[in-house]
């Protein structure tokens, strides 16, 4: 029997960062077999189902043998004008159906392709440091560079441009941005997304805002879309997906908005790999977004109170954390003495307590680590419980 010699991979499968986050389910994994109880905190898949008029959806448009047919390359036309309905319903954007949306496999897919569209070799994009690892993933894939802008409590985790030089500017071709955020849970206003209009025009930069968390703000604010910002169809676009807004984290289905040069460019690559998503799937999420929205109320109403649930009773122990303003993220420092992959296994190993090390997110989060509010408020608590029994406040994050 004549033995295969070793293929050789592709080059731009060996530039591909690390997942960082598949040893921390094998870690969950391993203590659960072993029988303990373990709060796992630590990701980012929305643990409540998809709301029951959606599925209904999904399962009468099943039923269509127009569905069961390859869809159009680009989507269905009903979605995407149900797209530029939401658009101008909930932001007031106007948006040409036809060539202002692009029908993505989720969010994570458009945000890998992007670079694939306008990143070369030596290229640079600047990447928000903490940020989601999937940025890296299609850069390094378009070999390539990158430019961390750091996010730091002290400008409110929002890049500050002018500390970024003049040089790196010039050599930037795409900029990475993504409010509210994924890890720290900050929020955008007017003010930044114009700053970041000006920089972008005056230094030919596309922007890809990430707002994968759209819905999810807290104390009364709705999180803006980069797209209200007067000039940002000219210099870039907006990502969402339905995963986070309507529970359909499962279902794969999101779309990019704006420059209609760029959503040319990313429905040409999607041309070659796919043909759309299932017809039915883009009539459920087309329901989504054209029916009613207290199904999105009730979601952000139920986050905002498992972030004060946790938050409160942490503290009650004496812990002095902030409440982040978005998403469903808390973002803490970790105690002095340790980083965050330390801290993380103690919490998991100690208090059976699972969260994300901030290192996983670049190295500006390595003081930091991400707990994920996905969980009741019971077991939240319980959570918060065990890491103060874990880190008493003297010890931990006053």
């Amino acid at each position: 029997m004549r033995i295969l010699s070793k293929f050789q991979r592709a080059e731009a499968l060996d530039r591909l960062p690390e997942q960082f986050f598949a040893r921390l389910v094998g870690q969950v994994g391993r203590l659960q077999a072993q029988g303990h109880d373990v709060i796992n905190l630590g990701q980012g898949n929305p643990d409540l189902p998809t709301p029951p008029h959606i599925v209904d959806a999904l399962k009468r448009a099943a039923d269509n043998p127009q569905h069961h047919k390859y869809p159009p390359f680009r989507g269905h036309a009903f979605l995407k004008e149900a797209v530029a309905q939401f658009y101008l319903r909930e932001y007031g954007v106007k948006l040409n159906p036809e060539t202002e949306v692009a029908v993505l496999f989720g969010g994570k897919a458009g945000l890998v392709e992007i670079s694939q569209c306008y990143l070369n070799p030596g290229d640079v994009a600047l990447v928000p440091d903490p940020g989601y690892p999937d940025y890296w993933s299609g850069i390094a894939m378009a070999g390539a560079e990158m430019a961390l802008m750091p996010l730091l409590a002290e400008n409110r985790f929002l890049p500050d441009f002018a500390a970024i030089d003049e040089q790196v500017w010039d050599k930037a071709k795409l900029m990475f941005l993504n409010y509210p955020n994924n890890p720290t849970g900050a929020v955008a206003n007017a003010e930044f997304f114009a700053e970041v209009v000006n920089r972008a025009e005056r230094h030919d930069v596309l922007v890809v805002h990430d707002f994968a968390y759209a819905a999810i703000g807290f104390d009364g604010s709705k999180p803006m879309s980069f797209l209200e910002t007067p000039g940002a169809k000219e210099v870039g676009i907006e990502i969402y997906t339905m995963s986070k807004t309507y529970n359909m984290a499962g279902w794969r289905i999101g779309f990019a908005v704006g420059n209609e040069q760029v959503i040319e460019s990313i429905q040409l690559l999607q041309d070659h790999f796919y043909v759309s998503l299932f017809g039915a799937i883009q009539q459920a999420a087309a329901t989504a977004l054209t029916g009613s929205q207290d199904c999105v109320r009730e979601l952000v109403t139920t986050y905002e109170r498992r972030r004060d649930a946790f938050i409160d009773r942490l503290r009650e122990h004496g812990w002095q954390v902030e409440k982040p303003a978005g998403s469903f993220f808390c973002w803490l420092p970790v105690p002095e003495g340790h980083t965050s992959l330390s801290f993380a296994n103690l919490l998991l190993e100690r208090a059976h307590v699972a969260v994300a090390p901030g290192l996983g997110f670049g190295q500006a989060g390595d003081g930091y680590v991400r707990v994920g509010m996905l969980d009741s408020e019971k077991r939240l608590i319980e959570a918060a419980d065990r890491l103060a029994l874990c880190c008493p406040a003297k010890n931990g994050l006053t």
